[in-house]
This record gives C-alpha cells, sequence and structure tokens, in this order.
C-alpha cells in the first residue's frame, strides 16, 4: 500500500485518543484515528458493564491527590474538570448524576449510548476511523499492518494513546513498548495497578467465602489508610480499597518481598468502645456468637479474623479487640498484569516537554495511559484520560501553530 500523506495522525481510539480526536477536528484539522482492534474504545464498553464510572464528585484538592506522581495532570485537570466533562455528556444527549458515593454516572448507566453519541459527532467533524490498523514501526513515518497491507502514514503530527498492558484481549497489550523504546525513549517497567493481591488462605475459608463482599472495612499499609470495601477471592483479595491501596502494596512487595496489609473490620468504633461490648456479652455466649453480636461482625470478617490470627482467638477482650481493629493480614503478588483495570509505568513522563510532546521526537505526541501515572477507580482513570487526551491535542495545536503546519 502506498505512503499517505495526512494532518493529524492519531494511534489509539480509546477515550485519551477519541477526546484529542474531538479537540482537534474542532479547531480545523483533518484527523484520522486509527486502531488495531475491530472497534473503538472497547475498554469504555467493558468499564461500562457494571455502570460506567466517568468521574467523582469530591472536592478538587481531594481530587488531584489521587493521581501519582502528584501535579502531571493538575494543569489538564484544570482545563477539562470534572464539572465539564459532565457537561460534555450533558450535550451529546447523556446527563449524569452523582451517586451515594460521591462517584458520577450517565443516568442511562451505560457506555454504549454515550459512545454511539459521541462517535457520531466525530463523525460530523470528518474524524475518520481506520480499525485493524497495528502499528508496527515508528520510522520517518507510521508503519502499519492492515487488512489490506502494510500502510506507511506521514502525517503533520502525531498523538499515541496506546494504553497500558492490561485487558490485552481489547487492544491495550503493551506491545508499543520496544517501539519507543527504539526511539530513545526511557519506559518504566509496566506493572498491574487497580489489581487483587494473592493472600494464602485456607482451604476452608477459600471455598466458603470467595466472591464474598467484605463491607465498611479499613485497609491499612505503610502509613497510608484507605476506607471503602474490598472482595475475597479464590487466590486473595481485591475490590475498591485493595485497587486504591496498589500503589502502597505492590511497592512494599517490591522491596521486601511481601506486603503486610492491615484490616480494620469495624473503623467506625474505636477500640476501647469495641473492648467494652465485648466485655459485656454473655459468659456462656461461644467466640462466633460474640464476635457476631457483642462485635458486630459478618461471618465473612468473622472468618477472617481467624484466617489472621493463624491460631485460636484471644479470649480477653482488649486483645480480640486489638485484632478486630488491626488483623494483619501478609500480601505475597499482585493478581497478574492480564487480570488488572489499569497500568502502572509506561513511558518517563520526564521524556515529554510541556505539550505532551515527545523530547526525542518532534510532533509525535502522547496521551493516556501509556504515560506513567497511576490513579485508582472511581472515575479517576476516565477522568486524566479524558483530561489528558485534550491537554495533548492543545499542546499539538500550539506546536501546529509554531511551526506553521
Amino acid at each position: 500500500m502506498p505512503g499517505d500523506t495526512n494532518d493529524i495522525a492519531i494511534v489509539g481510539g480509546g477515550p485519551a485518543g477519541l477526546a484529542a480526536a474531538e479537540v482537534l477536528a474542532q479547531a480545523g484539522r483533518a484527523v484520522t484515528v486509527y486502531d488495531r482492534m475491530p472497534s473503538v474504545a472497547r475498554k469504555l464498553l467493558i468499564a461500562g458493564r457494571g455502570g460506567l464510572n466517568l468521574t467523582h464528585s469530591e472536592p478538587r484538592a481531594a481530587f488531584l491527590a489521587r493521581y501519582h506522581p502528584a501535579g502531571h495532570l493538575d494543569a489538564a485537570i484544570a482545563a477539562f474538570p470534572p464539572e465539564a466533562l459532565r457537561d460534555w455528556c450533558a450535550d451529546l444527549g447523556e446527563p449524569t448524576f452523582v451517586g451515594s458515593s460521591g462517584r458520577v454516572f450517565p443516568e442511562s448507566f451505560k457506555a454504549s449510548p454515550l459512545l454511539r453519541a459521541w462517535l457520531a459527532r466525530l463523525d460530523r467533524l470528518g474524524v475518520r476511523i481506520r480499525t485493524r490498523y497495528r502499528l508496527t514501526a515508528i520510522a520517518e513515518g507510521l508503519h502499519f499492518e492492515t487488512p489490506d497491507g502494510p500502510a506507511e502514514i506521514r502525517p503533520r503530527a502525531a498523538l499515541l494513546a496506546l494504553g497500558g498492558a492490561s485487558w490485552p484481549r481489547l487492544g491495550s497489550d503493551g506491545r508499543w513498548v520496544p517501539l519507543l523504546e527504539g526511539l530513545g525513549v526511557e519506559v518504566a517497567p509496566l506493572e498491574p495497578a487497580n489489581a487483587g493481591f494473592a493472600v494464602a488462605w485456607s482451604t476452608l475459608f477459600r471455598e466458603r467465602f470467595a466472591g464474598v463482599p467484605l463491607k465498611r472495612v479499613a485497609l491499612a499499609c505503610d502509613g497510608t489508610t484507605v476506607r471503602g470495601e474490598a472482595v475475597i477471592t479464590a487466590s486473595g483479595i481485591e475490590g475498591g480499597a485493595v485497587y486504591a491501596l496498589s500503589r502502597v502494596l505492590r511497592e512494599a512487595i517490591a522491596a521486601r518481598g511481601r506486603a503486610r496489609l492491615v484490616v480494620d473490620l469495624r473503623p467506625d468504633l474505636a477500640r476501647e468502645a469495641l473492648a467494652r461490648r465485648l466485655s459485656g456479652a454473655r459468659p456462656g455466649d461461644s467466640a462466633a456468637t460474640r464476635l457476631r453480636k457483642a462485635a458486630g461482625l459478618s461471618p465473612v470478617a468473622a472468618s477472617l479474623l481467624r484466617e489472621a490470627a493463624g491460631a485460636a482467638l484471644p479470649a480477653e477482650p482488649e486483645a480480640l479487640a486489638g485484632l478486630i481493629k488491626a488483623a494483619p493480614l501478609d500480601l505475597t503478588a499482585s493478581a497478574p498484569i492480564e487480570r488488572a483495570i489499569s497500568t502502572a509505568g509506561g513511558v518517563r513522563l520526564d521524556a515529554l516537554d510541556g505539550r505532551a510532546m515527545l523530547r526525542a521526537r518532534p510532533g509525535l505526541f502522547l496521551a493516556g495511559e501509556m504515560l506513567d501515572w497511576e490513579a485508582p477507580t472511581g472515575g479517576y482513570l476516565l477522568q486524566g484520560a479524558f483530561a489528558g487526551g485534550r491537554a495533548a491535542a492543545a499542546g499539538m495545536l500550539d506546536w501546529l501553530r509554531e511551526t506553521a503546519g
């Protein structure tokens, strides 16, 4: 297939790439989006199966503190904050609402209506989308393997928004890493983020409680505490509170071979008050009855307490209260990256200039999960992708004006 000359090429049809395409097309640029899958935004659609959590309504300072490293996305989110994302959804005919946890969802609670409306808008703006285009090389142009054979694209500027390495069956497989390293770009190893962790449960506990939620707990590791819920799995523990601690847990395992996760099974009750309740239990009550009635523990919480103790539970109320407030679990490994919700690591941030352009390759911009930042679930990932893609597009427009493109 002969080489093509295009105005703007965007490689990667996820939220970051499509957000950039919209900004560029609205500015009058001719934009083509290339994606290696048969259709775009597949990971977005999967994320919407249980209710598409677009962003979060918490105060800005707390919101920005969710991102690591601190400050990387501050300017991008200031330019396109959660309120702007909600307005954007409403303009597409998909108004949003704030759930009881502060998370923001489309009223339809689905990704597919929003994506259909978005793609229709991009089509009206003249954005072309070419699927089954797999990026194979970056030389003078961008080289692809396509259904019609090899193709070379030579755009005036290009944006890569290729995702990380989680959910490879949806398109994010990390195969771009050697292509960037071949340009002399430093890439931090891709690691699982927002993933579960392995715990050596007893056979009885695993068989009885795999899939059962652990509600209203506080999890702590190395000085960081998160409140929320977790879910017991056959191989360990996962869920929102675990995901929010995933970076701390991952770093602890890397440094020491294991992470000590401390579980507070009654975070709403002080240790002293809990000890008084346990002291007031009837003398004839069994341990199970004391944990259920006096301590208010669910069956899964009571059984986890026994797993953490590794032996008989202490009979003395103070000691038992202390264990309930700080049940230790040893986490030995993260779940495989293929089972993670998102990816840590990626292109080092200092490889980019302030416009999201690669210092080593003028005219080549990067956005989204392929960069070395991470955030927990709860709307932060999608907000970061939308805002980061739009910021990269703004940087590209600035560079094109500067170079008279």
